[in-house]
């Protein structure tokens, strides 16, 4: 088995012969193969030992003896106590994603205080297997029917070449002790269960299902680089700044796929994603949502806007005589100047005359009702039919700021200004604002 983790090393690059690497080690049958193996090939290892605090004594004597099998062995060793359920509740996510958060964060901060070249962890072959069943209960891309990758940035897979039963046939050998994780035998998490009793279920219809899925997974994770440079390249001709081209998604190959991998990196499940794609003739104003974004169907694009924190409807600011900038809500560099001797077209910057303005000046979200006289124009105009006529889009309706003299509407920031405080021959003093949109 040591060669053939050596090859498997080589072969998809995963360390240098001279590499110092963390070894993340718990103590258990994976980790103890892990860290004697990658040891004899002679790599510098530092064993890294998290202690989760969620099975009480058992995970104090797994500390125990990961600790003095290293001081015995003459080995590294590094360790970490976290208080995992608290951190889970504060985040509202599982045990098992702020166990996975708390780990990998560590691993990273010790590989850089060591220099060390690698983060190496435990997975194997039966865990590729498990995680590409997982992955297919919960709705995946093809990535996710990929397995699970031998390369993950600094963390590296050795063990993805071997089974479990190769693993427990070496440490035998060996007689290298291992410590058992109670809750292994418990199929009360996911991933146990598809191991306790899918796995099972399957092996009598084919004993051999493990190497079956296993080839399966190695054979779409070929076929994912073909994939994945086909859709890459759509991808940049169909997304720009957030907005996605609908024309353009029509005219790929094949626009779920592309969706697929836009949209599920932000949270869309994969049938809020074939809503979109059935979407793609709909009415302006649709909406999709995940957890972090929401998608807005427009004329030509969908936009994807980031879900913010919401702002009262009713929030307003107020400027002074003498403000000279302000950065809440929006950025507007603020100043009052002499007349100056050419108007500045330029929609982002107001050049009102101060003289007819009541300060303070009120700065808020437009509201139903608001109108104003277009800048050239005499007559009112509703601002809701300003925005019809300039064909706002959902988005630039709700993120719509204007700027009031009292209850007069002076400027719809960035866009158009009112007609009523334009310059004139007799303006004497310029308020100008300038607007920047970072």
């Amino acid at each position: 088995m040591l060669q053939k983790i050596k090859t498997y090393i080589a072969e998809n690059a995963l360390l240098e012969t001279d590499a110092t690497v963390i070894v993340g080690f718990s103590g258990g049958a994976d980790s103890m193969a892990l860290l004697d193996i990658l040891t004899l090939l002679g790599y510098r290892c530092i064993a890294a030992h998290c202690n989760f605090r969620l099975r009480g004594e058992e995970s104090d004597g797994d500390a125990r003896f990961a600790k003095k099998w290293c001081k015995e062995n003459d080995i590294e060793f590094t360790s970490i106590d976290f208080d995992t359920r608290p951190y889970a509740a504060d985040k509202k996510i599982s045990i098992e994603m702020a166990a996975r958060e708390l780990r990998y964060s560590w691993f990273e901060m010790v590989r850089r205080q060591f220099n060390a070249d690698a983060i190496a962890v435990a997975h194997h072959k039966d865990d590729s297997v498990e995680t590409v069943l997982l992955n297919l209960i919960r709705g995946t891309g093809i990535s996710g029917l990929s397995g699970i990758s031998p390369r993950n940035g600094k963390i590296v897979r050795p063990l993805l070449s071997v089974t479990r039963a190769e693993i427990e046939n070496y440490l035998q050998e060996r007689q290298i002790p291992f410590r058992t994780d109670s809750t292994n035998h418990e199929d009360i998490y996911t991933r146990n269960h598809i191991r306790l009793n899918v796995l099972p279920m399957l092996q009598k219809l084919n004993p051999s299902v493990n190497e079956s899925i296993f080839r399966t997974s190695e054979n779409l994770n070929e076929a994912e680089k073909v994939y994945k440079k086909a859709v890459d390249s759509d991808m940049k001709s169909v997304l720009q700044n957030d907005k996605i081209d609908i024309a353009k998604l029509k005219k790929t190959v094949s626009p779920q796929s592309v969706l697929f991998e836009i949209l599920s990196p932000l949270g869309f499940h994969p049938s809020v994603i074939d809503d979109v794609k059935n979407a793609l003739d709909a009415s302006p104003g649709k909406q999709f949502f995940s957890a972090t974004h929401r998608l807005i169907k427009d004329r030509s694009y969908f936009l994807i806007d980031k879900i913010e924190k919401p702002q009262s409807e009713n929030q307003t600011y107020f400027i002074d005589a003498v403000s000279q900038e302000i950065s809440t809500p929006i950025n507007l560099d603020i100043k009052i100047t002499d007349v100056p001797k050419s108007i500045d077209n330029n929609s982002a910057v107001l050049q009102a005359d101060a003289d007819k303005l009541s300060f303070p000046l009120i700065l808020r979200k437009w509201q139903t009702g608001d109108w104003f006289i277009p800048f050239g124009m005499k007559g009112k105009k509703k601002l809701s039919d300003f925005f019809v006529n300039q064909k706002f889009n959902l988005k630039e309706k709700e993120e719509a700021w204007v700027l009031l003299s009292g209850e007069d509407v002076v400027w719809i920031v960035g866009h158009r200004p009112d007609n009523r405080f334009r310059i004139t021959p007799e303006t004497k003093r310029v308020l100008q604002i300038k607007w920047r949109n970072d």
